[in-house]
């Protein structure tokens, strides 16, 4: 079984800011250095962690926030990976670039490493900031939506001015794309920025009791939106093991408010012997894992990728993404 690192350090950081007592937490924080341990040393001969440096990345982040020092031989696997661009495909490298950024941050906030690591792993933030600053698009989303949040923690754990266009012109995407953010995970990635603050901030804040201020909203049911419409459907593998590029390549009749998780469901249920699939549910949502019997796997490094023609990568999963009609949806097994 792989090391459980990411939900653990998740898990750690959401029971940081509950302010809990002590004796619950330890022995979970014992736990996440072990699958520290356990992810890199498991995978020694491939030169990156079991799961992801994203994953990595975090629990040297909770361990942080919880005030736990951090072996200097774990933190210099990271600063590594970013000096050699190993920290993501094209698709996670913001994610990824800016959670360990902002373990990177907490680390020399928090003065848990000596004054020379201190220097080079700001140098590396640095640079891991630029990089964002720089993948950001015209619509002022830095990376896709999911990472905007990320790289916006990022910005004010740094102490990036808020009236700078990087970061105005971010957020005014956040609150164009409000509706993407529809499961606990990506709220929680997005609602400490909407206040100002970053992961960071749990370290050093004051626990004390708050007046119960949480009160129900009337919240009105979505307009139904009728009709059908028609999707086509296309798998490629750009594998050299494939033997073609284009696997499958057929229309898929659903109705209007269907999202690509429904288009998916219905090709399967249209085409039984020539189109399957499954997901792994993350607390992200559904996660694409297999197509047509082709498995996406973290130790292969293969990821399938979502793009609408011809070649736009979507901003949300299966599950959120709601194509119009006509348009032509692109599952490529692809590899980071």
């Amino acid at each position: 079984e792989q090391p459980q690192t990411g939900r653990l350090a998740l898990y750690l950081l959401g029971l940081r800011a509950t302010c809990p007592r002590p004796e619950p937490h330890r022995a979970l924080v014992t736990w996440l250095k072990y699958y520290l341990e356990e992810d890199w040393t498991g995978s020694r001969r491939h030169g990156h962690p079991l799961t992801t440096y994203y994953q990595y990345g975090l629990g040297v982040l909770a361990l942080c926030v919880h005030h736990k020092r951090v072996r200097e031989e774990v933190i210099r696997r990271l600063l590594e990976a970013q000096h050699s661009g190993r920290l993501g495909h094209s698709g996670t490298t913001v994610d990824t670039e800016a959670v360990v950024a902002l373990a990177f941050t907490c680390l020399e906030q928090q003065r848990l490493v000596g004054a020379g690591l201190a220097a080079e792993l700001q140098a590396a933030t640095e640079g891991m900031s630029k990089n964002m600053t720089e993948a950001q698009g015209p619509d002022g989303i830095i990376g896709n939506i999911y990472s905007t949040p990320w790289a916006l923690q990022v910005f004010l754990a740094t102490g990036v001015c808020q009236a700078e266009p990087v970061y105005s012109r971010a957020m005014a995407a956040l609150l164009e794309n409000m509706d993407a953010f529809g499961t606990a995970a990506t709220m929680a990635q997005v609602l400490p920025v909407l206040h100002g603050h970053s992961y960071l901030d749990i370290a050093s804040m004051h626990c004390q009791e708050e007046p119960d201020t949480l009160t129900p909203l009337d919240i009105e049911p979505p307009t139904e939106v009728l009709g059908n419409k028609t999707v086509q459907l296309v798998v490629e593998c750009s594998r050299p093991w494939c033997f073609e590029l284009r696997l499958y390549d057929q229309p898929v009749s659903v109705p209007a408010a269907a999202s690509l998780l429904d288009v998916l469901r219905a090709a399967a249920a249209q085409e039984p012997q020539h189109f399957t699939f499954d997901t792994q549910d993350t607390a992200q949502g559904p996660f694409l894992t297999q197509v047509l019997g082709l498995e996406a796997r973290l130790q292969k490094r293969n990821y399938w990728q979502l793009l609408t023609a011809p070649s736009t990568p979507l901003q949300t999963g299966v599950a959120d993404y709601i194509p119009h009609n006509g348009e032509t949806l692109i599952l490529r097994l692809s590899k980071y």
